[in-house]
């Protein structure tokens, strides 16, 4: 039994290496990216009139649509569609591409609504006084709003990053060699698809145990200057 697990360990660790941790750290950094911009849109409510009012009323319709329809449907089914379906459209995608445009737009979409849910957590009075300083919308945003929000956020988004860990072993159904497919093939070829599934488990688990031990950290670092945390 033991021989049959190191012998398919290094061929595990090297598509840890080369897919999954690098499909999640992409797909994590772009949709945060796309988050932010989702969640500012659906939050700001800009004092603009005219053309101006119209584009960003359209711009906040074109973000709920699309938080709705990657919340709406299968991360799985998103991934075929891309990958499977628009070479139909005549698009025609890497699998890696094809699979970090799925995961980034996923998580986009999820992590959009818990950072403005964040934002909205921050007391209205702080934006009334920043005001009165003369501080611009910006300025209230980047130095007031987002560093409190930031607490806030920080555990949900590591679960969030936390849940793509796994999430990236969808990869595998759109031919992308990442840890789960590498132990079906090590379970084709060994007729032992428990073990094998087993061994793959427990690299995700052992993956996933740092990150929370990571997150752990961060919400102490981050709650240190807070009343009664510990430092």
């Amino acid at each position: 039994m033991w021989d049959i697990v190191i012998s398919a360990l290094p061929k595990l660790l090297e598509a840890m290496i080369k897919y999954t941790i690098p499909l999640t750290l992409l797909s994590f950094a772009f949709g945060m990216v796309i988050a932010v911009i989702v969640a500012l849109i659906k939050f700001l409510n800009p004092k603009i009139n005219g053309l101006l009012l119209f584009l960003w009323k359209l711009l906040r319709l074109i973000a709920n649509f699309y938080v709705w329809a990657f919340r709406s449907t299968p991360l799985l089914v998103q991934l075929f569609i891309i990958f499977f379906g628009l070479p139909a459209a005549g698009i025609k995608l890497p699998a890696f591409t094809a699979a970090i445009i799925g995961f980034s737009l996923n998580t986009g979409a999820y992590a959009s609504e818990t950072i403005r849910s964040a934002l909205m957590s921050v007391n209205k009075d702080q934006w009334d006084a920043a005001y009165t300083l003369g501080f611009s919308t910006p300025q209230t945003l980047w130095r007031i709003v987002m560093p409190q929000a930031f607490r806030v956020v920080l555990p949900p988004l590591s679960n969030e990053f936390i849940g793509l860990v796994k999430d990236t072993s969808l990869a595998s159904t759109i031919t992308i060699a990442e840890m789960f497919q590498i132990s079906q093939q090590y379970a084709a070829q060994n007729y032992q698809p428990l073990l094998m599934y087993i061994e793959v488990a427990a690299l995700y688990a052992v993956l996933c145990t740092i990150l929370s031990f990571l997150q752990h950290y961060l919400e102490k670092r981050s709650s240190r200057y807070m009343k009664g945390d510990e430092a």
